[in-house]
């Protein structure tokens, strides 16, 4: 593994592999299954609006196919995964809504835990059986300013703020990825989670929160952000090489992990807390109802 200035060119061949990615319809989601087509690989566009999926997957040379997804719907998730026929390489949990106001999910939970978190969790449990490879989460350096309130994940007992909810949201990704290689690890499996976070990219997720920061974070993307094609490199990196280890986090690798080329880097202390990592775990299973049971290795 040499992370030293990798870029899109040194993705390896991915012919015969196939990758779902979620949120594949723009910004970091659209460029990842554009770069995982074009060497090779058989995407899946999992995107919550089919019509602008369909859209993406045209500007995209290479084999990908559009499939229905709403993370804020667990019917919808199960729908998904019983719609998969076959193997699954690598699963991408790219998604996720940023600081919006408070609403709930379908099923009841706060949007951006109900979102980026138990959705991609029950995602992943329902997959496992078909997953061969790796499964990559997509956090945030906001994951530094997270806790995990395991009294409260959805909101219910303090007041809403938006900023917290998407930082303990992207705290549990980065938990999850964690503790899922860790249960990796105990069954013997062959099987690999890793993380990943873009830095400051610019994409449309900093135009959703409804506030007068929507035209602030814009004007950031415009002078401070790197690109979507470089934001999504820490992905790329995480979803490819071939000898990265699982349980590897990988980040931008220039001042404050804000923009430059992928490379391991270090999580915040709350991410490697074992006991509540199983009981977030644990946890998420009962909200969703998704066991998320990793296959032992056969002997």
């Amino acid at each position: 593994m040499n992370p030293s200035a990798w870029s899109a060119a040194q993705i390896p061949d991915q012919t015969g592999r196939r990758v779902v990615v979620t949120g594949a319809n723009s910004g970091l989601g659209l460029v990842t299954a554009t770069r995982l087509a074009a060497a090779g690989a058989e995407v899946v566009l999992a995107c919550r609006d089919v019509d602008k999926g369909a859209a993406a997957a045209a500007g995209i040379a290479g084999s990908v196919q559009v499939r229905a997804l709403d993370l804020a719907d667990l019917a919808s998730v199960r729908a998904f995964a019983e719609g998969i026929d076959g193997p699954v390489d690598v699963l991408v949990n790219n998604a996720g809504v940023m600081a919006v106001p408070f609403r709930r999910t379908v099923d009841g939970f706060e949007m951006q835990f109900g979102t980026n978190h138990l959705g991609h969790f029950a995602l992943t449990g329902l997959l496992l059986d078909r997953i061969t490879d790796r499964v990559v989460t997509l956090t945030s350096f906001m994951h530094r300013f997270g806790r995990i309130r395991l009294d409260d994940l959805n909101w219910e007992r303090r007041r809403y703020l938006a900023w917290p909810a998407y930082a303990q949201s992207k705290l549990a990704n980065l938990m999850f990825a964690f503790e899922l290689e860790r249960r990796f690890v105990a069954a013997g499996s062959r099987l690999r989670s890793l993380a990943a976070h873009p830095g400051y990219a610019a994409t449309n997720l900093q135009s959703h929160t409804e506030s007068v920061l929507d035209s602030l974070m814009a004007l950031g993307n415009r002078v401070f952000a790197q690109s979507a094609e470089d934001g999504a490199l820490p992905a790329l990196f995480a979803a490819t090489v071939e000898d990265v280890p699982g349980g590897t986090f990988v980040g931008p690798g220039g001042p404050g992990e804000m923009r430059g080329a992928p490379r391991p880097v270090g999580a915040a202390a709350a991410a490697h807390d074992r006991a509540v990592a199983k009981q977030l775990f644990d946890g998420s299973a009962e909200l969703t109802g998704v066991r998320a049971t990793v296959p032992r290795a056969s002997t």
